[in-house]
């Protein structure tokens, strides 16, 4: 029988596989991390994340101005907490005066139009480094709801357009969303880490924000990594209590969840490539053994592919410049 079917006609050059290709890869893809400190003229890169850094407020507005330009137009602001503010309830977290809320204002008066998300969770803030108050060795969840509902008040207020709670405690998007309708904030948005797993993946941006449990580990509150039927409960009940975005969260051997959340949901799907999947391929490619841009495109594509709409990655700016 003569072969009539070539798939391989559609592969012939660069023109036509542009011409069908399924998915691209644009700058409106990307949430681009910002990691920010105290002081003064303070650009520090972060040993276990090569070529990433960590910013004072009066450098932020030159990183954010060059991430614009790039067409980078929305930002997820991390700040590390000098220790001497750290205790057990987050106090430091509620300061309108803080670094978080100071950095949420040199971003919009740098770039107004740039979208503004923050991280929400008590562990930068804790004197134990967890994502909740701690009582008898035990993180008590719904204490910690109501400081995060607060802190998420708090960043609204300094011109947040986006809350983003990271710590897996039960009924906490429910608690934020109250509080903000309650205080006219209505408009302020939640992206939810509706399926955030107790990862090793974590350990590079735990050195970034000094944030390493004191004790223990996370396993109480965020997932465990075998499950799969769990992220979907946590998810619909995060959309239910007034989630706007939900997000995975690692990403590469999470692929799976990104791609069953995605066909169940009516909300934008995110995924955060996070700290480790970032050092890997940073050391492998400076042992020689990857190819890094490569690889990088491949990884990035693997979101979209898998159906994520909104992809956190601390190679933002490296795949921009080589799409450029």
């Amino acid at each position: 029988m003569q072969q009539i079917r070539r798939n391989r006609r559609l592969r012939t050059n660069e023109a036509i596989r542009s011409l069908v290709r399924e998915n691209i890869i644009t700058p409106h893809d990307f949430l681009v991390p910002l990691f920010i400190v105290e002081g003064k003229s303070v650009k520090e890169e972060i040993p276990s994340m090569p070529n990433y850094y960590r910013y004072s407020l009066d450098l932020l507005g030159d990183e954010v101005k060059e991430l614009w330009s790039l067409g980078l137009k929305s930002v997820l602001l991390f700040v590390k907490v000098p220790d001497h503010l750290k205790d057990n309830k987050g106090t430091e977290a509620l300061n309108s005066n803080g670094l978080m809320q100071r950095a949420i204002k040199t971003v919009k008066e740098t770039v107004p139009e740039m979208l503004v998300m923050t991280d929400v969770a008590l562990d930068p803030y804790s004197s134990y480094g967890h994502d909740g108050i701690v009582e008898d060795g035990k993180i008590i969840n719904d204490e910690t709801c109501k400081i995060l509902a607060e802190m998420s008040l708090s960043h609204a207020q300094a011109g947040a357009d986006f809350v983003a709670p990271s710590d897996m405690m039960d009924g906490r998007i429910l608690s934020m969303r109250e509080l903000l309708e309650k205080e006219n904030y209505k408009n302020t948005g939640i992206m939810s880490y509706s399926a955030k797993y107790a990862s090793a993946f974590y350990g590079p941006f735990r050195d970034a924000l000094d944030s390493a449990p004191g004790f223990g580990d996370k396993k109480t509150y965020q997932m465990d990594f075998a499950n799969r039927d769990e992220a979907i409960k946590e998810t619909f009940m995060d959309i239910e209590e007034g989630a706007d975005i939900v997000m995975v969260k690692p990403g590469l051997c999470y692929l799976d969840m990104v791609r069953d959340i995605r066909d169940v949901v009516d909300v934008p799907v995110a995924v955060y490539q996070v700290s480790g999947e970032y050092a890997m391929l940073k050391a492998a490619a400076e042992k020689g053994w990857l190819d890094h841009d490569a690889v990088m495109l491949e990884q990035i594509m693997a979101f979209k592919r898998a159906g994520a709409q909104i992809i956190a990655s601390y190679f933002a700016k490296d795949v921009v410049k080589l799409l450029s």
